[in-house]
């Protein structure tokens, strides 16, 4: 048997994902794009998009993490997030200062889950601390809980969890690394100033 060429193996490739998604098979569709902060893997179930990870996260273990949280059928299938790579391009591009997509919040519960949906609150270009944050969330002795939430948050970026920072205005941690975090907020003081 003959090894099929690039480009037949691509279009197969191509007709499984199509007819996996049309016929309901696909419980996690993948991509990866290019970004100023390095490659990002994007994942999302039917119900929206489900994951954002660095490449520093390791993204053959955020898929084996995808795969036992939320279901084993995990495919490369680009279509289903066409949308999410578009904003994010308009977003790193400066043209985009919110999101509009459906999200998934599978992989977060209890007080995570409240943080993580209140960080949108957060206006581009803005910044809070971790302790207004609990403030924010009606929780305020919650700012280690706070800095959980937002370490833990798989959706950076769409959730924007970089704009939290530590009481004394320093950056403190991010699942993209400091120089990310540093990026991030530089791009959006830059778009909100123009």
């Amino acid at each position: 048997m003959l090894p099929l060429e690039d480009g037949r193996l691509a279009g197969l490739h191509a007709r499984l994902a199509a007819r996996a998604e049309q016929e309901g098979l696909l419980e996690v569709a993948y991509r990866t794009v290019d970004s100023p902060v390095g490659p990002l893997l994007l994942a999302a179930t039917p119900q929206g998009l489900v994951r954002i990870a660095y490449e520093r996260e390791g993204f053959d273990a955020v898929l084996e993490t995808l795969a036992a949280r939320i279901g084993p059928r995990v495919l490369a299938a680009p279509r289903p997030l066409d949308a999410a790579a578009a904003e994010l391009e308009e977003y790193f591009a400066g043209n985009r200062r919110a999101f509009d997509l459906p999200l998934d919040h599978a992989l977060s519960s209890g007080f995570r889950a409240v943080v993580q949906r209140a960080l949108p609150r957060i206006d581009y270009g803005r910044t809070r601390t971790y302790q207004e944050v609990a403030e924010l969330v009606g929780n305020p002795r919650a700012v280690r809980a706070v800095g959980t939430a937002c370490a833990t948050n798989p959706l950076p970026l769409v959730v924007p969890c970089h704009r939290v920072l530590r009481s004394d205005g320093s950056l403190g941690g991010y699942l993209g690394g400091a120089e990310a975090k540093t990026l991030l907020l530089a791009l959006e003081r830059e778009g909100s100033a123009a």
